[in-house]
């Protein structure tokens, strides 16, 4: 699973990702812990609000990046990026209101809406092999684990000597590090396409996304996976401090067993994606995020104690791991959707689609547990992954090739899409493209 790391430029660009992530699992933490100094028991709410807020950035902003990134350099679009976020950790510690953290959430997420998916659309032009890239993806997975591992355990490590509040500064230094390694290599810009309107660039991503049965289901499989995990990234610090009257130490310790478990399937899912279709498994990891959920809110309303947050800790780890098993295989989807031209706006349809589900369940999961309680929120997250996993069932054909065989016997020679594919009769990659609607036959 190591064989694209030999790639310079990718191994300093992942690098950047995990310096990047480790200091962006300790603004998880302290994020968390503020908006429980802050709100005391309301502090599910807060931070439900305040990842609301994330995402209401990352839909509004992420389509713009994807018009504009292939009109700028990519190394300085994404340092300059990496030093905005930098700046903004640094404004954190100084917090002393509840509006202030969704003030600066939205700024600092308004970044990282632009910076993710022009980075991760890159990664495919620098491994063009899908083998490599396919095992890419899935040491991407793991460089997002150490988000919700290595981070939470530094965090409680770091947390005896010190106050939450100073985390926010490793947050910054992770950030300014992630620029210096972008700032080693040299980037790819994307090929140029076909001349286009701002409003067209703008849009064009969505409408290829969401014209492709595969990326359909896909969608559906984003709100099962956010209706999966939001529980954990919003309620894992109530549910430890306010439920179980736990610590600090104990909010981390969980945090890491989630990780645990996304992290052990990611090193599984190369070999496994070799005997099983992309379907096969991102479906199944959609089932697997139910038992956890319903196992999680029984033990909550029966148990007390150490033996409630044990069984925490046994659904914390196979949600992570059914989490992984759904998210980590749709960069391979995307590849194959989008012509290499098309690549940086799809990715950013996927970031902004993606993101809006969790714009759904992330104040869901807060605001639910404030007001019915955390037992009925998972058994109604439970349900929406449910509902999400039959929808991608009915929307992704079970046969569905890569490549499909076409004849366009209505366009003439001149037509660009047949110009472009070879001739009338050809085979590409199956993406509904815009070309069929807009030119006369």
């Amino acid at each position: 699973m190591l064989e694209p790391l030999r790639n310079r430029t990718y191994r300093q660009l992942f690098a950047a990702q995990v310096i990047a992530l480790v200091g962006t699992g300790l603004l998880t933490v302290a994020l968390g812990l503020l908006a429980y100094e802050l709100a005391g028991g309301d502090g599910g709410a807060v931070l439900g609000t305040a990842l609301a807020i994330k995402m209401i950035a990352y839909v509004g902003v992420s389509p713009i990046a994807g018009a504009v990134a292939g009109l700028l350099p990519r190394r300085a679009m994404l340092v300059a990026l990496d030093l905005a976020r930098a700046a903004v950790a640094l404004c954190l510690p100084f917090v002393d209101q509840v509006w202030q953290i969704y003030a600066l959430i939205f700024i600092l997420q308004s970044a990282s809406a632009a910076f993710t998916p022009t980075f991760q659309a890159t990664i495919p032009d620098i491994l063009p092999d899908e083998n490599d890239y396919t095992k890419a993806l899935s040491l991407s997975r793991l460089a997002y684990d150490l988000e919700t591992l290595l981070s939470p355990a530094l965090a409680a490590a770091l947390l005896t000597m010190m106050s939450f509040h100073n985390l926010f500064a490793g947050t910054a230094l992770g950030f300014l590090v992630s620029a210096a390694f972008v700032l080693s290599v040299a980037l790819p810009q994307p090929k140029p396409t076909q001349a286009m309107s701002f409003a067209q660039r703008l849009t064009r991503g969505a409408r290829i996304y969401l014209a492709t049965p595969r990326l359909q289901g896909l969608l559906a499989l984003n709100l099962a996976a956010a209706a999966g995990v939001a529980i954990v990234f919003v309620n894992t610090v109530v549910i430890v401090r306010d439920r179980l009257a736990l610590g600090d130490g104990e909010v981390a310790i969980t945090l890491a067993a989630f990780g645990f478990g996304s992290m052990a399937a990611a090193f599984a899912l190369p070999r496994l994606l070799e005997r099983l279709p992309d379907r096969a498994v991102m479906l199944s990891g959609a089932g697997l995020l139910i038992p956890p959920l319903l196992g999680a809110a029984f033990a909550l309303r029966q148990i007390e104690g150490a033996d409630a947050w044990s069984a925490i800790l046994i659904a914390w780890p196979i949600l992570g791991a059914a989490y992984a098993m759904v998210v980590t295989p749709a960069g391979r989807l995307l590849r194959r959707s989008a012509r290499d031209a098309d690549r940086p706006a799809l990715f950013a349809a996927q970031f902004a689609l993606s993101h809006a589900c969790w714009l759904v369940t992330y104040p869901m999961a807060g605001w639910l547990g404030a007001i019915v309680g955390l037992p009925l929120t998972l058994i109604a997250h439970a349900g929406v992954v449910l509902f999400a996993s039959a929808l991608a069932l009915r929307l992704w054909p079970a046969n569905d090739p890569d490549i499909v065989e076409h004849v366009h016997a209505d366009l003439p020679p001149s037509h660009p899409h047949v110009r472009e594919q070879g001739g009338p009769r050809h085979a590409h990659i199956f993406v509904i493209d815009e070309l069929h609607r807009r030119w006369p036959a």
